[in-house]
């Protein structure tokens, strides 16, 4: 994308922070939109929308443009889709299958966004030409708009399937004439299990966000050479939807809350023993520990929306408790990327590391506790 827009890094990940605070606003607004239309119509309309943003981007837009195209996609994603697509899962699991629900949710998501970037890397490298010092051929603005298509053209067919095997209607779909008011958001928010939700998102998002470190870390410190060290990277992708599902099928069987606390008792363990750098002379270990923390890190994205059910959240109320939930949720979004790259830049070598796994362990104990303190409102329920 440098290359082909002829953009910097800067311009570049500005259109992501336009993307993450339009983002950010969506989320609110879109749980709410969920409760009242039928998650079918916005999840479809979401795909062919995007769809539509990815066929304006294989045109090459100017970066002025891009950067509107980063927004809107921040809209259609979140706005119409997020939200909608967490109120039908949930739909979908009904009574004793959530975890099961949202872990093959997450599962699929992790094993689609891997199949699509292999794909698609396979694609370019193959119409792109050859890289001569660094650069791709003249070919490569034809490869970069190819792939972009093809990713276009598979969103829309993904719309396509939604609004065929999606249901219209969901059990809750009487009520829906009713919502969404102010009194029914603010009936939401009084809840303390959304809020205690919100933290254990935003502890177990660290932790996903934190996994953007292992490759860098296996090269800087393990001396990993750059290939063997993107191998652990792949690797790690690689796991999410096995961990996702995992975790989806125990929490059905064990309470999900069982798993969330036993998940993040994995991740402090792991990311405790490398930040006191006890085993960094052993690298097979480490990467034994890293796989531990991937584990808690993986599970717990598969099922904290799968909690729901257990909070006694209503099932008419799932998209304003998603949105609410979403937006303290996903601040790492806003805040852990740069915090990796000071820590990274400030410290470097393995003191950066170690304190980006310090910073790793003191969310997932701050998750630990409230997730504990969630099954003590569940079971007083």
């Amino acid at each position: 994308m440098l290359q082909v827009f002829e953009i910097s890094n800067l311009e570049l990940g500005s259109a992501f922070s336009v993307y993450g605070i339009v983002a950010m606003v969506s989320y609110f607004f879109g749980g709410p939109l969920a409760d009242r239309f039928p998650a079918r119509n916005l999840m479809a309309v979401a795909l062919w929308a995007t769809s539509a943003g990815g066929i304006l981007l294989s045109f090459l837009p100017p970066v002025s443009l891009l950067m509107i195209l980063y927004g809107y996609w921040g809209f259609t994603t979140i706005f119409l889709f997020w939200a909608a697509m967490i109120k039908a899962t949930r739909d979908w699991g009904g009574n004793g299958f959530q975890g099961r629900a949202f872990g093959l949710l997450e599962g699929g998501r992790g094993l689609t966004a891997a199949l699509i970037g292999t794909l698609a890397l396979a694609l370019f490298s193959y119409t792109a030409g050859e890289v001569v010092d660094g650069t791709f051929s003249s070919q490569r603005n034809s490869s970069f708009e190819l792939v972009i298509l093809i990713t276009s053209i598979v969103t829309a067919l993904s719309g396509v399937i939604v609004w065929f095997f999606v249901p219209k209607n969901n059990l809750q779909d009487n009520q829906q004439h009713k919502l969404p008011t102010v009194k029914h958001v603010l009936e939401v928010a009084r809840m303390p299990g959304v809020w205690m939700q919100g933290v254990i998102i935003v502890c177990a998002y660290v932790g996903y966000k934190s996994t953007d470190d292992f490759s860098l870390y296996a090269n800087q410190v393990l001396g990993f050479n750059e290939v063997a060290a993107a191998g652990v990277g792949t690797l790690a992708l690689w796991m999410r939807p096995l961990f996702a599902v995992l975790a989806g099928f125990l929490a059905d069987r064990y309470q999900g809350t069982n798993i969330t606390i036993y998940c993040f008792m994995l991740m402090v363990f792991g990311s405790l023993l490398i930040y006191f750098g006890i085993i960094e002379q052993w690298a097979g270990l480490t990467l034994v520990v890293l796989t531990s923390t991937l584990i808690g890190v993986y599970g717990i994205r598969g099922i904290y929306f799968a909690l729901m059910q257990e909070s006694g959240i209503p099932l008419v109320a799932t998209g304003t408790a998603v949105g609410i939930m979403s937006v303290l949720g996903f601040t790492p979004d806003v805040f852990m990327s740069p915090l990796m790259g000071y820590l990274l830049d400030h410290y470097p070598g393995v003191a950066g590391h170690r304190y980006v796994f310090l910073v790793l362990a003191t969310f997932a104990i701050i998750g630990f506790v409230a997730s504990i303190l969630f099954r003590k409102l569940v079971r007083s329920k």
